[in-house]
């Protein structure tokens, strides 16, 4: 059941629209951090749209979700030709800066006095942007292995995926919940109502990833690393609002709208170790959001590749 609900959330999170052949996509990245915030910016909505996800859209004459589930593994493209998230269709865009100031044993930008520039995503799953429905709240982040926006970076970018709950949450504000790479589960009346729409992404995404109900954070702790490197990766990272302040607005996207004087910022957290099923978390960093958008690039275009399952990572020293 948690493998199902993680995929029926899944891509919420990233991009979504044949089941054609889909290769691995690799080119040489032509797009500064600033390109690809003019492209996310451009065409801000006038007014927010409620889109709703479809069963049908799911095998379109396209392809739909088999080759959705198959262009967020092997495509690192940052900006693709507009597309449908099937899952995940109302969202709100960021850029700001990732920041680790915490001494700690991981490589790549997980390393005290790392920075770079980010540009995230925010969004929920299925149809709900309200309060006072189930909403599964999702985010999305796309580290730059440079703090200059013009520079265009030889590396892809580093791409991590965080949930709240599968099945998703009454909580009134999305700054109230813990977002992490290894989200629980919960069974709830979206679940169920949407089942035959999970069962569906569930088929698509188990055929084309070997373990979906974790997303992997090598992709941060490799960025500006030797591929071939001996170095530590956390199992887990979590992410909530520093401020005990909320918006309360009815919409998330209203309620994390960043106004100029206000940047929003989520702190960071890792672990590798769990005692009974508990992380023993090391708060390391923050994530500060300066700029935000909704726009059609935010939700059409900006595309997140999953990390493939590795089994070579090293998660702890060996003794």
């Amino acid at each position: 059941m948690k493998l199902l609900l993680f995929i029926f959330i899944l891509l919420t999170l990233s991009s979504c629209s044949s089941k054609a052949e889909v290769n691995v996509v690799k080119k040489e990245n032509t797009f500064s951090f600033n390109d690809i915030w003019s492209v996310v910016s451009a065409d801000v909505y006038a007014q927010l749209p409620q889109t709703k996800v479809s069963y049908f859209k799911l095998s379109n004459e396209n392809g739909g979700i088999a080759h959705d589930a198959m262009r967020t593994l092997y495509n690192d493209a940052d900006i693709l030709e507009p597309f449908e998230k099937l899952a995940h269709p109302n969202g709100i865009c960021f850029k700001g800066i990732w920041k680790i100031d915490v001494q700690n044993p991981y490589g790549g930008y997980f390393k005290q006095g790392s920075e770079a520039l980010l540009i995230a995503r925010a969004s929920t799953a299925m149809s709900n942007t309200k309060s006072g429905s189930t909403r599964a709240f999702g985010f999305a982040g796309k580290l730059f292995a440079t703090m200059d926006p013009q520079e265009i970076s030889k590396q892809a970018s580093a791409n991590f995926f965080l949930i709240e709950n599968l099945g998703g949450t009454d909580a009134k504000h999305y700054s109230d919940v813990i977002l992490t790479n290894e989200p629980p589960a919960s069974v709830t009346m979206e679940v169920v109502k949407n089942i035959a729409y999970g069962l569906k992404v569930s088929n698509a995404f188990s055929d084309a990833d070997k373990n979906p109900s974790i997303r992997q954070l090598y992709p941060i702790s490799y960025l500006g690393e030797n591929a071939n490197a001996k170095i530590l990766t956390p199992k887990w990272m979590k992410i909530e609002a520093a401020d005990s302040k909320r918006v309360d607005e009815k919409d998330f996207r209203e309620e994390l709208k960043v106004e100029r004087s206000k940047p929003l910022v989520f702190n960071i957290s890792v672990a590798s170790k769990s005692v009974e099923e508990e992380q023993e978390w090391q708060m390391i960093g923050t994530i500060k959001l300066d700029a935000s958008a909704t726009s059609f690039s935010c939700d059409r275009r900006l595309h997140f590749k999953h990390p493939l399952w590795r089994d070579d990572l090293e998660y702890e020293r060996s003794k």
